[in-house]
């Protein structure tokens, strides 16, 4: 079995290993292995040169991250916290998720920016944060959301050999998370159907996966038979896997860890509707309220859309008894 953190080491020192112009910066990633160890023992391997600790400034970071991915190298930065995400926004969003287009396509910006996310950890309202909504809407710019180890893996080694910027997002929740050392690779921006199922589709990224997953076992034994699609990554955004899903189910619902205003499961539900509104039963969204994350364990846990809210919602919705 993999365990997530792991497999994103594995992919990171693949990916060092197979091409020189490959080099991870950020804060303690070298020495420190970084805060949740994900970059542990890469700088002994790899040397300082590739493998650099950086000062305590994510503005600085962005811009050595595209000076040097528009000089020819392959730079993958670590931003410890998506929380610190707006720090960087300039030169991801006005920059590098521009210039290919300001260049004519004459110069690419292969960046990548991987980020801890996501709340249940009690890391209170300003470590907690899902910060893929906020890139949703930028174009030129990709958002990577994965959700078993396997999947990190495979995910993060193409989002290095990628041509444009990426934003890599891994889940708290998930790091010590153990899986299948394999599993079918699909390239960015096509989702996977992860449980298949008759009666709803139940659309997710990252923690929100094998939530849904849990919930949908859960509900086997009531009759309800859930398919689950991993979306994998919010732009590009497989809106036709998860129409070829609710074209056997009639019924979708998109899991989010983050508001309704603005978020992408509305966005997903407004694409779908706008396709097969016609033959849908019923589409709605399961996310969190508008607020900040709680720091309070017991207020985290009923701000969260775990597997619990999702198997009420689809009794609910589906009206069928407990």
């Amino acid at each position: 079995m993999l365990e997530f953190r792991a497999a994103l080491n594995d992919a990171m020192a693949q990916e060092l290993a197979a091409d020189p112009s490959v080099l991870l910066i950020g804060e303690d990633v070298a020495d420190a292995g970084g805060v949740f160890k994900v970059t542990e023992g890469l700088v002994e391997r790899f040397g300082p040169e590739r493998v650099v600790d950086t000062p305590i400034s994510e503005l600085a970071l962005a811009g050595a991250a595209f000076g040097s991915a528009i000089m020819g190298l392959r730079p993958i930065v670590e931003i410890m916290f998506g929380d610190f995400v707006p720090l960087v926004m300039d030169g991801l969003v006005n920059q590098a998720a521009k210039y290919r287009f300001l260049s004519g396509g004459a110069h690419t910006v292969p960046i990548v920016v991987r980020s801890a996310v996501g709340a249940g950890g009690r890391f209170g309202a300003i470590h907690s944060q899902n910060p893929g909504i906020w890139l949703h809407g930028v174009p030129g710019l990709k958002v990577v959301c994965p959700s078993s180890p396997a999947d990190a893996r495979t995910l993060l080694r193409a989002s290095v050999r990628d041509e444009d910027p990426v934003m890599f997002l891994e889940h708290k929740r998930l790091y010590s998370v153990k899986g299948p050392d394999e599993e079918p690779a699909l390239p960015l921006g096509r989702a996977r159907v992860v449980r298949a199922g008759s009666d709803v589709t139940v659309v997710s990224v990252m923690k929100g996966v094998p939530d849904a997953l849990e919930a949908a076992e859960s509900l086997a034994a009531q009759g309800i038979d859930a398919e689950v699609v991993d979306l994998r990554s919010l732009r590009p955004l497989d809106v036709a896997t998860v129409l070829e899903s609710v074209a056997r189910t009639n019924r979708l619902v998109a899991v989010e860890e983050g508001s309704r205003t603005g978020g992408w499961a509305a966005g997903l539900l407004g694409a779908v509707a706008e396709e097969a509104l016609d033959s849908l039963e019923d589409l709605w969204t399961i996310t969190t309220p508008d607020t900040p994350v709680p720091f309070s364990p017991p207020l985290e846990d009923a701000f969260l859309p775990g597997p619990g809210r999702i198997a009420a919602s689809l009794l609910e919705r589906l009206q069928v008894t407990a």
